[in-house]
């Protein structure tokens, strides 16, 4: 081990086989630093979906359901009500001229649409570099391996007598480079496929919450999808639509 290994690796090489040593490391701790963050903000919005599932239906009021959803720095849930609430509250109160003539349901969906997109850019935050160091890795490290056999090759060739020994360390050494580059780039492309997957699921949650949003806002209850409240719904005579007010009930 003292005469070969990875220490013998970096107190031999050159400058371009420490490059890329440094150049992996870089890359494994941004890679597994994304895959930490990531991984934490889905705790929270996870949390903040539940929350939204189990409770912002059941309040009596919009002002009480608004405030249920919480306060944290990444709700999506309360970004896409209050994004709602706003525009409901301009038609109804501030509009006027031009903007009558607007359709409310165009800028309802375009303002619920805008929270959204600004949700799934965060979502994606990060997600190139995983996707590029899960991508770059192995040919980085490959590079290391390929210099390293070349220097090995052009060292045996002032040997009068090589044998299988003076062969098999320095190749041996040039091919750690490349088993690093793997090293590396799996935990980014698993960590880049299971986040991937995981921000699919959030965004679909997302996306119902915004239906039924855009549907409360403009008829004053929430979208029925399950059968039992639709077997229930019918028996009941729905009137006519309320006008809006931040306090209505849900």
């Amino acid at each position: 081990m003292s005469e070969f290994g990875i220490e013998h690796v970096w107190n031999q090489g050159d400058f371009v086989t420490r490059a890329v040593a440094v150049i992996l490391m870089v890359m494994s701790i941004m890679s597994w630093c994304v895959i930490i963050i990531k991984f934490t903000q889905g705790v929270g919005l996870n949390k903040v979906i539940k929350r939204s599932k189990a409770k912002f239906w059941k309040e009596k009021n919009l002002t009480a359901a608004i405030n249920v959803l919480g306060d944290e720095h990444f709700n999506p849930m309360r970004e896409l009500a209050m994004s709602g609430h706003a525009v409901m509250s301009h038609q109804h109160h501030k509009a006027s001229g031009i903007s009558q003539q607007l359709d409310i349901s165009d800028l309802l969906a375009r303002a619920l649409k805008n929270s959204i997109d600004d949700t799934v850019t965060r979502l994606q935050a990060g997600m190139g570099i995983l996707a590029s160091i899960g991508s770059t890795a192995p040919f980085v490290g490959l590079l290391g391996t390929v210099w390293g056999i070349y220097h090995a090759l052009e060292s045996l060739s002032l040997l009068d007598q090589p044998d299988i020994a003076h062969i098999a360390g320095p190749v041996g050494e040039a091919l750690i480079m490349t088993a690093f580059g793997l090293f590396v780039a799996i935990p980014a492309v698993l960590g880049f496929n299971a986040i991937s997957r995981r921000n699919r699921g959030y965004q679909h949650s997302i996306a119902v919450f915004a239906h039924d949003l855009h549907a409360y806002y403009l008829t004053g209850a929430r979208m029925v999808i399950d059968p039992a409240d639709l077997q229930r719904k019918k028996s009941v005579s729905t009137g006519q639509v309320q006008p809006f007010h931040a306090d209505q009930s849900l």
